[in-house]
């Protein structure tokens, strides 16, 4: 925002307040606030002010709060959403802002025109002129606002609202000191009299709550201000308060003097009570062309600062937009910026009729607002020590707020509510694709995820384990990542979506800057590589001296999922039998940390077509079989194994081959496995013929084959127990810590 961090900063904290204050007493005030009583009641009408502020003093708050944390520059809430939610996001409601400041000027000159119905009665009564058009006000009045814009800038425009702020106050001044003959009942019923046929009671909210929204008009000045964490909380604070206490006490001026009949029928019953009558009217207008000199300050303010922040899609475009002028007295004036406000705001006043605009403006405002309480909230709940705001909310205030803006909206009106938010999405995927990220997503959650892991790791650590509650939590040690993929592509598949997967780079070294630093550029490489696969696996890179220092190292680092790893997988090409010596030496380091160990032995032909897994069970395989029929299913669920089948072999002795075969078919029908009865196969053990011969045979055209191994059979042959299996493709030798349960 570098345009207007050089341009002059004359204004204070007052301005702010009054911007703020002048749309907040504005036309509804004037016009409709007395129809709320009529149809609901002082009770009804004060319900409707509390509910309304429990939207807008949580986002004043948060204003105040995070105006206070960051240097706020020029476009106020724009600004202050940008920098918190991103850009893209940013822009979408900053868009959407601009707009409702815009047309809110509209709507202000045509309220400002409303003001002169007693002067067009007299003159249609006593002269026949016959003027109804209202636009014989309304556009004159525009056209000299901008004017005020173009030649004099803010800075006359603001003693200008010093003037018609004084009148307001004025009016309602002579207001409350009048009276009327009306005598009010007894008791409480006088503040539940309501006329015989109120309307809905959110349909009076919908109309009644847009004269609330003028609490952040101020905040659009932040690049005009001297010292904007001081003035905008002040003055954000300061005119939400008293607006609030000002309607209370109107509401009950209004219930006090007028019947709920009279209340609901005249829109000038204002005038009827006021010490001076014609002065409501001169209110009314004074009340709506401040409203309408504060928007019509802010918006271009708005425009600018998306301009300068480069989010349309040419450059001339950005840089016309952004262009700035020397107005009264030197002050920066947004020249192009007000032009095209002007234009657009000339239009809907030409067309005269923005009911349905002014309903999209309450939901453009309403989901500002909660945008705003919503970063307040993640901001306290991410616990970003760079947080540190001056004036500090409450994370549940500003939760309220945002939780009330939504509810809110679709109370008052379901489908504007859904066209507003379509019409942000619209924006943000515009922005999204020009830029060509989504960081603006990310830097939400970002803290908030952080958050979540960290209190879900340690309810993950305390819980109480049970028995069956067993998923992998694998962790996986290898230097062959950039050679041979084979380990990662296995854990991915595991840690799909039943378990999680930590995958340990392993780099042979001791610490040193420039091992670190190599470390670095691997682990990004390694990172970019794998983002690819759109894998659950953590990546992480290791440096230690030797392949058992890592090991040992590894099974005592906690896993960043909360659970406690219960699971190692190796991996070694078959031809090169080192490797696979190194995990058997290792074998009872892992086993000490009771661990399942899982042995990959690759292939040259990887994994192949992905549509075949084979399962070996032996009658020794007793603590091993559930856990590789888990292993095979849990694979199976990842969809690079869409369409593929298991099949489960079983060799066993000729008279507990039919047994054998009931068990396991009984075992997958009660643990709702999707493994068919045909392929399950029971093979009678011939004493002639070794287990590896019939595997080979059988398995030659599986993609993965799953045999388990014992601890103490491992101890007797070593390296002899993976050996002769020519011919089949991965195997992936599994022991099992203790057998699993399979419910």
């Amino acid at each position: 925002m570098k345009g207007l961090v050089t341009s002059r900063r004359n204004f204070g904290t007052l301005p702010v307040f009054l911007t703020a204050i002048s749309t907040i007493l504005g036309a509804i005030l004037f016009l409709r606030f007395g129809w709320a009583v009529g149809n609901t009641g002082f009770y009804g009408t004060v319900l409707i002010i509390l509910i309304g502020h429990a939207v807008t003093i949580p986002t004043a708050m948060a204003v105040a709060e995070i105006a206070t944390n960051q240097k706020v520059e020029g476009g106020g809430e724009y600004y202050i959403i940008s920098r918190s939610f991103g850009l893209n996001i940013g822009a979408a409601i900053g868009i959407a802002l601009y707009l409702a400041r815009t047309v809110s000027v509209s709507f202000y000159v045509i309220a400002f025109a409303e003001s002169f119905h007693p002067v067009f009665d007299y003159l249609n009564d006593y002269f026949g002129l016959h003027l109804t058009d209202m636009r014989i006000i309304s556009v004159p009045a525009l056209v000299l606002l901008i004017w005020i814009m173009f030649w004099k800038g803010a800075g006359l425009a603001m003693k200008m609202l010093y003037v018609v702020v004084a009148i307001l106050f004025a009016s309602l001044i002579l207001f409350f000191t009048g009276s009327t003959d009306y005598v009010p009942a007894e008791g409480i019923t006088r503040f539940t009299r309501t006329v015989s046929e109120p309307a809905n009671f959110f349909y009076v909210f919908a109309i009644i709550f847009p004269a609330f929204t003028g609490i952040t008009a101020g905040v659009g000045l932040s690049g005009e201000l001297k010292d904007p964490k001081k003035s905008i909380p002040a003055g954000t604070l300061g005119a939400t308060l008293f607006g609030m206490v000002i309607y209370i006490l109107v509401a009950l001026k209004l219930t006090s003097s007028a019947s709920p009949e009279e209340l609901d029928a005249d829109q000038f019953i204002m005038s009827k009570i006021a010490v001076w009558g014609p002065i409501i009217p001169i209110g009314l207008a004074a009340a709506t062309i401040s409203s309408a000199l504060g928007s019509i300050i802010v918006a271009p303010r708005i425009l600018q600062a998306l301009a300068l922040d480069k989010v349309f899609m040419t450059e001339s475009l950005n840089e016309f937009l952004r262009r700035r002028k020397r107005g009264h007295k030197g002050h920066p004036e947004p020249v192009n910026a007000t032009l095209v406000t002007s234009v657009i705001a000339l239009l809907f006043v030409i067309i005269g009729d923005v009911n349905f605009v002014a309903q999209i403006i309450s939901m453009f405002f309403m989901v500002t607002y909660g945008s705003i309480c919503l970063i307040s909230f993640l901001q306290h709940f991410a616990g970003d020590p760079s947080y540190r705001p001056t004036f500090r909310s409450k994370g549940i205030i500003s939760l309220i707020g945002a939780i009330a803006s939504i509810f809110l909206m679709f109370r008052m009106n379901t489908a504007y509510a859904w066209l507003s938010i379509g019409i942000m999405t619209m924006f943000y995927y515009i922005f999204n694709r020009m830029n060509g990220t989504s960081q603006g997503l990310a830097k939400i959650f970002q803290g908030v995820i952080f958050q979540i892991s960290r209190k879900m790791q340690v309810y993950l650590q305390n819980a109480e384990k049970e028995a069956d509650d067993w998923r992998p939590s694998v962790i996986c040690i290898s230097d062959s990542f950039f050679h041979r993929p084979a380990a990662f592509n296995l854990l991915r598949w595991i840690s799909h979506k039943y378990g999680f997967g930590t995958y340990l780079h392993f780099i042979r070294g001791y610490l040193s800057k420039e091992a670190i630093e190599s470390t670095r550029r691997e682990f990004n490489e390694i990172l970019n590589l794998t983002s690819i696969t759109k894998s659950n696996v953590f990546i992480d890179t290791m440096i230690s001296p030797s392949y058992t220092s890592a090991i040992a190292q590894a099974i005592q680092m906690p896993s960043i999922s909360g659970k406690e790893f219960n699971m190692i997988l190796f991996e070694y090409p078959r031809e090169e039998k080192e490797k696979l010596q190194k995990i058997i030496d290792n074998f009872s380091l892992v086993k000490a940390a009771n661990f399942d160990v899982c042995i990959l032995a690759s292939a040259g032909r990887d994994f192949g077509f992905k549509k075949r897994i084979d399962i070996w069970i032996t009658r020794m395989d007793f603590e091993n079989s559930n856990l590789m029929i888990l292993l095979g299913y849990i694979i199976m669920g990842h969809s690079d194994w869409k369409g593929s089948e298991i099949n489960i072999f079983s060799i066993f002795p000729e008279e507990d081959a039919e047994k054998e075969k009931k068990n396991l078919i009984r075992l997958t029908r009660e643990g709702r496995l999707p493994i068919s009865p045909n392929n399950i196969e029971v093979i009678e053990k011939e004493h002639d013929i070794n287990n590896r011969e019939i595997i080979t045979a059988r398995s030659k055209n599986a993609d993965l084959t799953i045999i388990g191994f014992r601890s103490e059979v491992l101890k007797q042959y070593g390296h002899e127990l993976f050996d002769n299996y020519n011919g089949i493709g991965n195997i992936l030798f599994v022991n099992a810590s203790k057998s699993k349960l399979i419910i």
